[in-house]
């Protein structure tokens, strides 16, 4: 399985319905698909004109009796989702691509999560039956995967902290009296702040909004 590459932009291509990048990965070229806001916004980044433009990317490789495609993605969330589309019966790749293209990732997870079918069926090629068995079999996963709605808004830009520093904070605000649910969100609320380091900070952090929240 090829889950990453990084390496230098030789082409950008488009053919029909599909967009990407030829990446050159040690001398290696690699077609990748990309989705049409992630194509247009890579291209439209400026670049050295003295170097090749240099691009990294999670990646998924779909295997098939006709051919291999290998889909690319900005980060690993987004490529999660990809996969949980596309386990939906009657989700192909090129819909989830199109889901992905038109919607920033926390705004389909909500979609998603709130069983939006009429906001979801503006994606191109997504009708209302379509939409219904996306929500229908994934609002629930989703919502477990991903929390809350305020951390859905912010789990693209803002990583929660992982192993024992989590832990640490967990289990200190369990032991003042918060509840899973509160501490989940205060985590999510401290984790835009870039200056969060130390286990004193999240713990601090999040003491300050719960008790603005409260």
């Amino acid at each position: 399985m090829i889950g990453w590459l990084e390496g230098e932009v030789r082409q950008w291509w488009q053919r029909g319905a599909r967009q990407g990048v030829l990446l050159v990965c040690h001398g290696i070229g690699y077609e990748v698909v990309l989705h049409q806001r992630f194509h247009s916004h890579v291209r439209g980044l400026p670049q050295p004109s003295d170097s090749p433009q240099r691009l990294a990317l999670f990646t998924h490789l779909q295997v098939r009796d006709d051919g291999w495609l290998l889909f690319g993605f900005e980060t690993d969330a987004e490529r999660e989702l990809f996969r949980e589309l596309i386990s939906v019966s009657g989700i192909g790749p090129q819909l989830a691509l199109g889901l992905l293209g038109f919607f920033p990732l926390p705004e389909l997870v909500q979609a998603l999560v709130q069983a939006d079918l009429k906001r979801l069926s503006q994606a191109p090629g997504v009708g209302r039956r379509s939409a219904e068995r996306l929500a229908v079999e994934l609002r629930r996963k989703l919502a477990e995967r991903f929390g809350p709605a305020e951390e859905v808004a912010l789990m693209d830009v803002a990583p929660l902290p992982t192993g024992a520093l989590r832990q640490d904070v967990e289990l200190t605000l369990a032991a003042l009296g918060y509840e899973p649910g509160e501490v989940h969100q205060a985590l999510a609320a401290v984790a835009t702040d870039q200056d969060v380091q130390s286990p004193e900070d999240w713990i601090r952090g999040c003491l300050r909004w719960l008790a603005r929240h409260q």
